[in-house]
C-alpha cells in the first residue's frame, strides 16, 4: 500500500530482457535501506526488489505489468518516480494507492500557469471498465506515475491536474511532454463503491 507521495526519482542504470520479464536495475538514495521481497512502486507500479548491489538495485516486471504500464518504455538514464510502501503509524498525506496501474494515458496538453503548470491526459475510454469504477471524477483523487493528484475538468475519456513547482521539479513530471504516455491507477474506493452498486 501507499499514498502518491513520491520519495524521490531513481535512475535508470540497467534494462535487461529475460523472456517476457524485464529486469530493471536503478539508483536511488535509500538502496542501503531496502532489503530483498520490499515493494516498492515505481512510476505507481507495485515491483518487488529481487537484488541489491552496492548503490543500485532491480526489479522484474512481467508481462501484465508491461502491457499496463509506461515501464516497457524505460531506458536507461531515464528517471523514475519512486515511493517505499507506506508506514502504517504515519499519516496519509495522499491517498489510498495500491500499486496497481490500470491503463496509461497520453499528455495532450501542458499549459505554464505563471509559476504551475496544468497538464491535460487523454485515455482509452470503456464503458464496461467505468461501470466498474475505471473513471475520474471532479475534485477527485488519481495517481499518475506514482503521484497523487486532484483531478480537475473530467471528460469521460480526459481530465487535468495542477502540478505545483516542487512536484515537477521532484518527480519526473518534469520530463513529461505533449505525446509522453503517463500510468493511471483510478481511485480504489470508486471502484469498490461501483461494484457495489452493480450488486444491488
Amino acid at each position: 500500500m501507499f499514498s502518491g507521495i513520491v520519495e524521490e526519482t531513481a535512475r535508470v542504470v540497467k534494462i535487461e530482457h529475460e523472456q517476457d520479464n524485464v529486469h530493471i536495475t536503478m539508483r536511488c538514495s535509500f538502496t542501503n535501506e531496502l532489503s530483498i521481497d520490499q515493494s516498492v512502486a515505481h512510476n505507481g507500479v507495485c515491483l518487488t526488489v529481487v537484488s541489491i548491489e552496492g548503490e543500485t538495485y532491480t526489479v522484474t516486471a512481467m508481462r501484465e505489468t508491461l502491457l499496463r504500464s509506461n515501464l516497457g518504455e524505460l531506458k536507461e538514464g531515464d528517471e523514475v518516480n519512486v515511493e517505499r510502501s507506506m508506514m502504517m503509524n504515519g499519516r496519509l498525506d495522499g491517498h489510498i494507492v495500491q500499486g496497481h496501474v490500470d491503463q496509461t494515458a497520453l499528455c495532450t496538453r501542458i499549459e505554464d500557469q505563471e509559476g504551475s503548470h496544468q497538464y491535460t491526459f487523454e485515455y482509452d475510454f470503456h464503458p464496461d471498465m467505468a461501470r466498474r469504477g475505471y473513471f475520474c471524477v471532479d475534485k477527485g483523487s488519481i495517481t499518475v506515475n506514482g503521484v497523487s493528484l486532484t483531478v480537475c475538468n473530467p471528460t469521460e475519456c480526459s481530465f487535468q491536474v495542477c502540478i505545483i513547482p516542487y512536484t515537477f521539479d521532484h518527480t519526473n513530471f518534469h520530463n513529461i511532454s505533449v505525446g509522453s504516455r503517463v500510468n493511471l491507477e483510478f481511485d480504489i474506493i470508486g471502484k469498490y463503491i461501483a461494484r457495489m452498486n452493480a450488486l444491488v
